[in-house]
């Protein structure tokens, strides 16, 4: 049985890949390519985002097994990387813009707890929850396997030989990442950053 604060976590992971594929595609609209607004995705609507795998199953899978932390990823903003003034440099930009995003967020939040605001515990721990899932979101998408934004970076620093191979992984990144879930790898590397982060940050 599902319980309340699990569909609580969800509606924040929600928000917070919202803000990340909407930095996406505005990024992208500033450095020339408008794709993403005239697919309809430059918008703060989840519903545009939603990707059936990433949003909704797995997380749901993480929770079933009862993972120490729930994430996942959105349907990716279409961009049209030859559309940019500067394909190369921009892509960089395009694929930070994401995780960059959700981190802004995570340290709004902190800020916020510094400030030691009035804060009843439900409002707390609701503010607290959304900082670490931007985290989450932030630092599992900063992993270079492809399709996450991690590869996007790496790409624009490859030279253009190594990237064009570099850039044929896509066709398994998304089966790599998978099994890296399913052996519990993943966790492993990503959560000791995130803990960190949310510590310096002022998080816990």
């Amino acid at each position: 049985m599902i319980d309340f604060d699990f569909i609580i976590s969800l509606g924040l992971f929600f928000f917070a890949f919202t803000i990340h594929e909407f930095s996406h595609g505005w990024v992208a609209l500033k450095l020339g390519d408008p794709t993403a607004k005239y697919s309809g995705r430059l918008t703060l609507n989840p519903l545009k985002h939603i990707d059936p795998v990433g949003t909704i199953i797995i997380p749901i899978l993480l929770y079933i097994t009862k993972s120490p932390f729930i994430f996942g990823w959105a349907k990716p903003v279409p961009v049209n990387f030859l559309k940019l003034r500067n394909p190369k440099r921009d892509i960089i930009w395009v694929g930070l813009a994401g995780p960059l995003a959700n981190i802004a967020m995570a340290v709004l939040i902190g800020i916020i707890f510094r400030l030691k605001l009035p804060l009843n515990d439900n409002l707390f721990s609701i503010l607290q929850t959304l900082g670490v899932l931007n985290l989450v979101l932030a630092i599992f998408n900063l992993i270079p396997i492809p399709p996450l934004d991690g590869s996007r970076v790496l790409l624009g620093l490859l030279p253009p030989g190594l990237s064009r191979s570099y850039a044929q992984l896509e066709q398994i990144g998304m089966f790599i990442i998978i099994i890296l879930l399913a052996l519990g790898l993943l966790r492993l590397i990503i959560w000791p950053i995130i803990t960190q982060l949310a510590i310096l940050i002022g998080l816990i």
